[in-house]
């Protein structure tokens, strides 16, 4: 089915081989298509491509019901779509007025081969390039920090943190050249990176803070050097976090022929992170600094729409794309939505519910999601 008022949010996943990026997906994914999530929740998450929804799912049931892991993936750059389309039920005026019908999630994994290996030629030198290229529109890049790893090198985690890190910046380095035409810094481009600790079932003595000081002990000067090269290859380098936003994640409980899948940390984030965080970001900083015009245009595309749908701004709907929407509303609807917080928060989400509107209620339960991250100690946002 065709949706012509979505609004699109990406993310970006990197993390070398065996971090799980693939099991993380699949647990996501295959969570959405539980009964419960689907009670819980005011919305669908439906895979764009059906035999990707289908892999992924089989994925999560081969996990939950035989403790089968999915097959490790080598060198597959590959991007899912993912509609998460509102439930059924909504109010009529909720259907008339909201400045979008569905959000869309597109979620890239870069193979981490790509940044511990080297190419095998220029074919596979190309593909790489192509592949960052199609990421570039993410506003948030999750780095995963392997879990496994920190356990196989206790007391002496900065061997792999630096190696981790280090990849990384000799990584981006190496595709520099290629990805700035002229030499000329990059207006759109992931400006979010957060550090994620993938497997936080091994390490259940560290919480958000503990794993955020573990990186910044072990590997302080790797995560500047790191930021630097990142704040090289954009303009507007302020606008730009790295090292300053962390989550905990962990795909399931594993154990001896059994793997709980309901034991899950912080996978109910990815959606709030992807959809909300860049909006709150993006706008304190265009708020704080004078950021060159056509940067500033970038970071609040779509941020009025959002905006509006946060707090149930009433507006005619009229005709056509998304995009013509985006300017009707104004800065003060994007100032309510952003200073929207605490118990002004909670009671317009229970008013949406109450209501039945489904955008304005999944929206701010978001945000409520996002609090509830940090309150939990799974989640550190950054304050700049």
């Amino acid at each position: 089915m065709q949706l012509s008022r979505v609004l699109e949010q990406q993310i970006a996943v990197f993390g070398e081989t065996g971090s799980g990026k693939t099991v993380l997906l699949s647990s996501f994914y295959g969570a959405t298509q539980e009964p419960r999530y689907l009670q819980r929740n005011f919305f669908h998450v439906i895979a764009d491509d059906i035999g990707q929804g289908a892999r992924l799912h089989r994925n999560y049931l081969g996990m939950r019901d035989s403790a089968r892991m999915p097959t490790a993936t080598k060198f597959a750059a590959t991007s899912y779509s993912f509609c998460v389309k509102l439930r059924d039920g909504s109010a009529a005026t909720d259907a008339s007025y909201r400045p979008f019908d569905a959000l869309r999630l597109i979620w890239h994994d870069y193979p981490g081969e790509w940044f511990d290996q080297d190419v095998s030629g220029p074919e596979e030198a190309q593909r790489r390039i192509d592949t960052f290229r199609s990421l570039l529109g993410a506003d948030v890049a999750l780095l995963l920090v392997d879990g496994q790893r920190l356990l196989d090198h206790a007391g002496e985690e900065e061997r792999y943190l630096k190696s981790l890190l280090v990849n990384m910046r000799n990584g981006l380095l190496s595709l520099k050249d290629d990805l700035l035409a002229g030499g000329k810094p990059l207006v759109e481009f992931p400006r979010i990176w957060m550090m994620a600790l993938s497997k936080a079932d091994l390490l259940p003595h560290l919480d958000v803070f503990k794993f955020r000081d573990l990186l910044i002990d072990k590997a302080c000067d790797e995560i500047d050097e790191l930021r630097k090269v990142l704040v090289g290859l954009v303009e507007a380098g302020d606008a730009l976090s790295m090292g300053e936003d962390f989550v905990l994640l962990s795909s399931a409980k594993f154990e001896a022929g059994k793997i709980k899948l309901t034991e899950r940390v912080g996978l109910e984030l990815i959606l709030p992170l992807a959809a909300v965080l860049p909006f709150e970001r993006h706008v304190r900083w265009t708020q704080a600094w004078q950021i060159p015009g056509k940067v500033a245009e970038n970071l609040l595309n779509g941020a009025g729409a959002l905006a509006a749908a946060l707090i149930g701004h009433r507006s005619s709907r009229l005709p056509g794309p998304l995009g013509s929407l985006v300017n009707l509303f104004g800065p003060d609807v994007v100032n309510d939505a952003f200073t929207l917080a605490g118990d002004k928060l909670r009671k317009m989400n229970s008013e949406a519910v109450a209501k039945k509107e489904h955008l304005s209620a999944t929206l701010t339960g978001f945000r409520m999601d996002l609090d509830n991250g940090e309150e939990k100690q799974i989640l550190l946002r950054s304050r700049r």
